[in-house]
């Protein structure tokens, strides 16, 4: 937990510059002419319908069982973190398993670490040896069966790439990170991005169709020229399907396809790192189930089911996907403590998903009480937090014909009053999560 804290403190204390940073050389990030086609603005529209994935954190640090941060926080040197991936052999990895889980929590789509800021690679690697085929006992490429085992059970593979690289000679200059890594105080930064091009390549042209790319780690060097425009053009070019997300904490740039918020609903900044900018893209938000990204074994902080149907229904109301971390042990096996609230999130669904899948944020803002998501014809409303038998909301922009509890069927009674709508609820049960009225309206 001290750890995770730090790492989030040292994140924190990186925004103010990072912010100033990026707003002076905006205009030279991003791929300026990109014009998304219309195989790209299709995957827009299933990313959108999808609003459930799991994003999972993993890598040759859950050895230490002290989260992804772990070579930064404790200050290890390249040198002695080298010998984590000959202890790493995770037989209990069952690619099968881990996409049945999915499904079974209603998830659509997997995004999944292939590189982290330690830059080990978790698939194998031509144009480097740093990788989990080379490195360690286990000698599988584990995004390749992921990848394998996701065209199988019809589930979309999203991959996490770091741009920011503790253990590459050519990250150079030093970011705001790394620095007891013990590289030599030199390098060549284009030679590294020639690197990082390279591995992207490698991801998008050997495991069949990728649903996104997820990039983490600009902000530890926001005035460097990462020459987007050549890198996202590639990754359009190779798979014009798919996504690109960045996690840089500012508005997107030209040719990222949606906009990611880390730890925090769009618009909010709890987590000290985010923007409150909210672009025409598709959103998505990232939490975790306890307080770590990374395999953490003195993390117990976890959030109950109830917490996190919340959260995704929020999420949901906010037009925004819920991307919901697991950290598997070093086992390969998946914590008991996130499978059971996957699989009760998943039950869940499966009674209530008509008011979440292929939803977009409703016309009510959220609120106190609760959120809004609208379909065609239908507006749900999400009473997460009334105890009162009356709840008066603004109009809607249509006219109500009918109210039912998605609960139980039953009917619900309204009247228009005065540019509101009444709704009479019945008696909240102490164990209903999400009273949830579906509203038909006539346009």
């Amino acid at each position: 937990m001290l750890i995770e804290k730090r790492a989030l403190a040292t994140r924190r204390l990186l925004t103010v510059a990072i912010l100033l940073a990026q707003l002076a050389v905006r205009d030279a990030y991003g791929q300026a002419d990109y014009e998304p086609g219309p195989e790209n603005l299709a995957a827009r529209q299933w990313f959108q319908d999808a609003k459930f994935g799991l994003f999972v954190h993993w890598g040759v640090y859950s050895v230490m069982g002290a989260g992804e941060w772990v070579m930064q926080v404790r200050g290890i040197p390249a040198s002695d973190y080298e010998k984590l991936p000959g202890a790493f052999n995770p037989l209990r990895f069952d690619p099968e398993e881990w996409v049945s889980l999915v499904k079974a929590a209603g998830m659509r789509y997997i995004t999944i670490t292939a590189k982290h800021h330690d830059g080990f690679a978790m698939f194998d690697s031509k144009v480097s040896d740093w990788d989990i085929v080379d490195r360690t006992p286990f000698a599988t490429d584990m995004i390749g069966a992921l990848a394998e085992e996701c065209h199988r059970q019809g589930v979309k593979l999203f991959l996490y790439y770091s741009q920011l690289d503790w253990h590459h000679p050519d990250y150079y200059p030093r970011g705001r990170t790394g620095h007891a890594a013990g590289r030599p105080d030199s390098g060549d930064w284009y030679r590294y991005l020639d690197y990082m091009d390279a591995q992207l390549a490698e991801l998008l042209t050997r495991y069949g169709e990728i649903g996104g790319i997820w990039f983490d780690g600009m902000w530890d060097r926001p005035d460097a020229d990462w020459r987007l425009e050549g890198t996202y053009a590639m990754i359009h070019e190779l798979q014009p399907r798919t996504l690109i997300g960045s996690n840089h904490h500012v508005s997107p740039f030209p040719g990222e396809d949606f906009q990611m918020f880390e730890k925090d609903l769009p618009g909010a900044n709890t987590a000290g790192f985010n923007t409150t900018e909210i672009s025409v893209l598709p959103l998505e938000t990232a939490e975790t189930i306890n307080q770590s990204w990374g395999f953490n074994i003195t993390d117990r902080s976890y959030k109950s089911s109830a917490e996190l149907l919340r959260y995704l229904v929020r999420a949901a109301g906010s037009n925004a996907n819920f991307l919901l971390n697991v950290g598997p042990m070093p086992t390969g096996a998946i914590q008991p403590e996130f499978k059971t609230r996957l699989e009760e999130m998943g039950r869940w669904l499966e009674k209530y998903g008509e008011s979440i899948y292929g939803t977009r944020g409703g016309p009510i803002a959220p609120a106190p009480w609760g959120v809004t998501t609208q379909r065609e014809g239908t507006v749900y409303l999400h009473v997460l937090d009334w105890d009162a038998s009356v709840l008066a909301l603004p109009e809607l922009p249509g006219r109500p014909r009918s109210a039912r509890l998605l609960r139980t069927g039953e009917q619900v009674s309204f009247a228009e009053v005065e540019d509101a709508l009444v709704l009479r609820l019945p008696v909240r049960l102490a164990e209903v999560i999400d009273e949830i009225v579906a509203v038909e309206i006539d346009r």
